[in-house]
């Protein structure tokens, strides 16, 4: 019969990226992983980054009219308005979608490998949203919020050897995705999680960098 199930080599299931203390340690062997999915174009027959987005873009008009805060709506157009600049180069990298600190488990061939991909081509840009959000209580928790999230965002740059004027869009774009799904499941407000990595991202002229 067919299932959905999936053989995979031995792996520690109890260990995770997320047992990692240390978030530049974790945050770094995450992008490591990331920059040898993108270092390949995508096979043929993947879904499209550029098909996305063009449905993203296509689904904004209504969605915005059932978000019940104008500063939400000025955000969903804001984040609309990234992805139209960048919709005609959409890339042609191996994405995972969903490399997140859950999502890379400790194993003996390799010290991590990462699973559950949902993969598509694209830019690798786009796929950096899971990697942010990981383990966002902890973040919350902590008390900076901009800091943390410009720091991860520029470690994985830095490793991927991303520009981070595109790599900020192509963000934006992933949170314009997810929002677009909940306005879908009936949510009026913007998650408070996809505004604060959308602020921390575009008011980071107006604060350096801290270091630790």
């Amino acid at each position: 019969p067919v299932s959905s199930s999936m053989l995979l080599e031995r792996l520690d299931g109890a260990r995770t990226l997320a047992s990692i203390d240390d978030d530049d340690m974790a945050m770094t062997a995450l992008a490591e992983l990331q920059a040898r999915l993108v270092a390949v174009p995508a096979p043929e027959g993947l879904r499209s980054l550029g098909d996305i987005a063009s449905e993203m873009l296509a689904q904004v008009p209504r969605a915005v009219t059932r978000l019940t805060v104008p500063a939400d709506r000025r955000l969903l157009r804001n984040w609309a308005s990234a992805v139209a600049e960048l919709v005609d180069e959409p890339g042609d990298r191996m994405l995972h979608w969903d490399l997140h600190y859950g999502n890379v488990l400790a194993a003996r061939r390799e010290p991590w490998i990462a699973i559950d991909p949902e993969p598509l081509a694209g830019d690798p840009g786009f796929d950096l949203w899971p990697a942010l959000d990981s383990r966002w209580d902890d973040v919350v928790a902590k008390g900076d919020t901009p800091r943390i999230v410009r720091r991860r965002f520029d470690l994985l740059t830095d490793v991927l050897g991303l520009d981070r004027a595109r790599a900020t869009g192509w963000t934006l774009g992933r949170l314009l995705q997810n929002s677009l799904w909940d306005i879908d499941d009936g949510e009026t407000r913007l998650a408070p999680p996809s505004v604060a990595i959308a602020e921390s991202l575009l008011n980071r002229s107006s604060a350096p960098t801290a270091h630790r």
